[in-house]
């Protein structure tokens, strides 16, 4: 088992939702956050948030899911961004689950 998640804008929920589905996701969880940035990032690449002191409604999403799965949802998300070619990208990342109870 891993735990996928995603960072991204609030207006995005329904293109992960969908690239869930692809991804043969069907139960995830939600929660809003708000991006900060203290300092400029001198890799653009590296920016998870905007940069100064402006904040950003985002959400974060998360799923426990089989290993399977996730490598297909970070792929779509791959594809996605490459596609959009949007200045807030969404940003994924797997985590092992351990154990569980």
């Amino acid at each position: 088992m891993k735990l996928l998640v995603i960072t991204c804008l609030k207006e995005y929920l329904s293109d992960v939702a969908e690239i869930f589905k692809q991804g043969n996701i069907e139960v995830f969880s939600t929660s809003d956050i708000i991006g900060h940035r203290n300092g400029a990032s001198h890799n653009i690449l590296e920016d998870w948030f905007v940069s100064g002191g402006e904040k950003v409604e985002s959400i974060i999403i998360f799923t426990f899911t089989s290993e399977e799965n996730v490598a297909i949802g970070l792929k779509l998300v791959k594809q996605y961004n490459e596609t959009t070619k949007s200045d807030f990208p969404i940003r994924a990342f797997i985590m092992p689950v351990d154990q569980s109870v």
